[in-house]
């Protein structure tokens, strides 16, 4: 299954808006695999990631070091990468394994990668109450959630 961008449901200057906010683009990666990269598929898209990019130097006055390179083949991280912030929670996880038994399925489900992203800080409790039931998940794994979510707020 490949998942492609859609521009219809976010721009992609939207989506560089969010990458920049989300991580610390001024720090240096310790190694080329922990490294911040902007993919890009055309000419445009590589265009607005560089004008993003020297605005966010200009306004920071800082070096940035993510680097914006062309979206040729692309290589998945391993497994225990996945899902980094649903993964510190263990019964969550095994009850989504339950739902999604191959790695693949796990790593490519949606209602995993919205979990995460939520446990990540992305979103808040009353957005991920609205979107729970439309997942798919177990009234178990909405709770479980739910109790994760108000501990990780605390």
């Amino acid at each position: 299954m490949e998942i492609e961008f859609d521009p219809k449901k976010i721009s992609y200057k939207e989506l560089l808006d969010i990458f920049w906010e989300s991580h610390e683009p001024t720090a240096r990666s310790f190694s080329r695999q922990y490294a911040s990269f902007i993919f890009f598929h055309s000419e445009e898209q590589k265009k607005l990631a560089q004008v993003s990019k020297e605005q966010l130097e200009s306004r920071k006055r800082q070096k940035v070091y993510t680097e914006i390179v062309s979206a040729d083949t692309f290589y998945p991280a391993e497994d225990y990468h996945q899902k980094y912030y649903l993964r510190r929670y263990s019964p969550l996880v095994k009850e989504l394994i339950a739902l999604y038994p191959s790695p693949d399925d796990f790593t490519k489900s949606t209602a995993a990668a919205r979990i995460n992203g939520y446990l990540g800080g992305n979103g808040t409790l009353e957005q991920l109450k609205k979107e729970l039931d439309a997942l798919g998940v177990s009234p178990e794994v909405i709770d479980r959630v739910v109790k994760a979510l108000r501990g990780a707020t605390r």
